[in-house]
């Protein structure tokens, strides 16, 4: 299989040594892998113009072990152009990914998550909607997402009543709703709905919650993006 070209996007890039990157990809059908790419000579060039964020290729590597080698690629397609806002959360997607998902385990699903939800940044002026649904939905495919539908005890939410999130158990109703969640804004999560403010609040509370297991201790560097502005 790794003969085959399978469509690639780049996360992260560092150098490895004077002739040679190391790069975290997302790699169709298969998930994040991984690779070193020569770079010498003529091919300099070309690498440096074409492995970068945002920009699919088209990748045949090799290896037997953990760590691939970039045989050769070419461009899928142009590369995709975002500024500003959209142009941040492009590296947030790409360092969450990186950061969260494992390497070397099969995860055929988080391409195209991954895929769809920058095409729609790329074409979306409201950014923030985009990015809570790709981090629910990342932490779905990877063993951690909620049901924000369904409280612990297997009954509907009420949009009436006020949750409180217990790890590895769900949302728990409580008296003490300036200390939980609205049931109305969780069962506007459910449909992907952030349109409101206190549905945004509470989603990015909620993720920034649900996140913090797995990222640690090492902020998201991406995230002094929006801060420094």
């Amino acid at each position: 299989m790794q003969n085959d070209f399978r469509q690639v996007y780049l996360l992260h890039r560092r150098a490895h040594s004077d002739s040679q990157l190391m790069l975290n990809t997302l790699v169709e059908g298969v998930g994040h892998l991984s690779m070193i790419a020569r770079v010498k000579g003529r091919q300099a060039l070309k690498h440096n113009a074409h492995l970068r964020p945002f920009t699919p290729i088209l990748a045949q590597y090799g290896g037997r072990h953990d760590l691939k080698y970039l045989n050769s690629f070419e461009l899928a397609q142009n590369p995709l152009s975002l500024h500003g806002k959209q142009l941040y959360c492009g590296f947030y997607l790409n360092e969450l990914t990186y950061r969260i998902v494992p390497r070397n385990e099969p995860q055929e699903q988080v391409f195209t998550l991954y895929q769809q939800h920058l095409m729609t940044l790329a074409k979306q002026v409201d950014v923030e909607p985009v990015l809570r649904s790709y981090e629910f939905q990342l932490l779905g495919l990877l063993g951690f997402g909620v049901e924000f539908d369904i409280d612990a005890y297997g009954e509907p939410v009420s949009a009436n009543l006020s949750y409180q999130y217990l790890p590895e158990q769900g949302f728990v109703p409580t008296n003490m709703p300036h200390y939980g969640f609205a049931g109305a804004a969780l069962l506007a999560m459910a449909e992907h709905d952030f349109a409101k403010p206190p549905v945004r609040r509470a989603a990015k509370h909620l993720s920034r919650h649900l996140l913090k297991p797995l990222l640690g201790n090492k902020a998201l560097k991406s995230r002094e993006l929006f801060i420094s502005r």
